[in-house]
């Protein structure tokens, strides 16, 4: 990657220290005081923004039966949700999911972890940029569970570390998407080891998946990885109840087919994970990233 000229490098620093600043803000906060704060802050800053232009068109595009009046709505709630994402970033270690005198974050279904955990094989858990996504992984790692997770890093190298930073907490390990982080996860499968594969933004080198009645290019990992090694695919998602309050939910195992066909295979997989999301967005589209350029190469 080129380096960045003055002018960009000025502004990296500008938007590191806006960010050091909010996080500080954040941190000093108690965590129902600093969610708030980021939602009021979504709500009057974000429908300003060009991006909301680019989720009004998506959402549209994905949702054409709304009206004019609900798609607003759903976006306003959105720049809500987001606020209160970047505001709970410095609070995430004080998630406690197994905590009985702590309803910040619940889990569904956390006998599913448990029996995964000691089976002695891997498993794929997949997850989308829904509620706040930063925290998956505590459902898993708060049970002994080693965990390893793809992401992509900032493009502004000294904001990604301040939210590597916060994250360090959750546990796990991450691995930048790259040829050597999938081999990194490839090798954590081999082992009996575990992963978190967030699976719902745009991938121009992948395969085109329908995603709400439009072909979207689609990372066909999960599908590869879990056919290649026969492990188990588990829907992971979190649904923010109100506030900083959330629920983490585990299903059951998704069917692995096996056609003897792989590229169908593939494709019917990532098939049925696409359609997955779409569900959880529809019952919940004020928690998904409607900024994202999903659909477009």
């Amino acid at each position: 990657m080129a380096e960045p000229g003055p002018a960009k490098r000025l502004r990296y620093f500008a938007e590191y220290l806006l960010v050091r600043a909010l996080f500080g803000l954040f941190a000093a906060l108690p965590l129902d005081r600093a969610s708030g704060l980021g939602g009021w802050l979504g709500r009057r800053i974000g429908p300003r923004l060009k991006l909301n232009r680019r989720a009004a068109v998506n959402l549209a595009m994905a949702m054409p039966e709304l009206d004019a009046a609900a798609r607003a709505r759903i976006l306003g709630r959105m720049w809500d949700h987001l606020g209160r994402v970047f505001a709970e970033y410095p609070h995430l270690g004080e998630f406690e999911p197994y905590d009985d005198g702590d309803d910040h974050l619940v889990v569904q279904n956390a006998e599913i972890i448990e029996t995964l955990r000691d089976d002695g094989i891997g498993c794929i858990f997949f997850t989308g940029h829904i509620g706040n996504w930063e925290l998956g992984l505590l459902g898993a790692t708060r049970r002994g569970m080693t965990l390893g997770q793809l992401y992509r890093p900032a493009n502004n190298a000294r904001v990604d570390r301040l939210i590597m930073a916060a994250r360090a907490p959750v546990g796990g390990s991450y691995q930048p998407k790259s040829g050597r982080g999938l081999r990194s996860l490839m090798a954590m499968l081999k082992r009996g080891d575990h992963l978190a594969i967030m699976a719902d933004q745009r991938y121009n080198e992948g395969i085109a998946v329908p995603f709400f009645g439009h072909d979207a290019m689609t990372a066909p990992t999960i599908a590869e990885l879990a056919l290649r090694y026969r492990v188990p695919v588990i829907p992971a998602r979190i649904v923010r109840l109100h506030g900083a309050h959330f629920r983490l939910e585990f299903e059951e195992p998704l069917p692995l087919p096996d056609s003897g066909d792989k590229q169908a295979d593939v494709l019917a997989l990532m098939t049925t994970i696409n359609a997955r999301f779409e569900a959880w967005i529809r019952e919940y589209p004020e928690q998904w990233l409607w900024v994202h350029r999903r659909w477009t190469k």
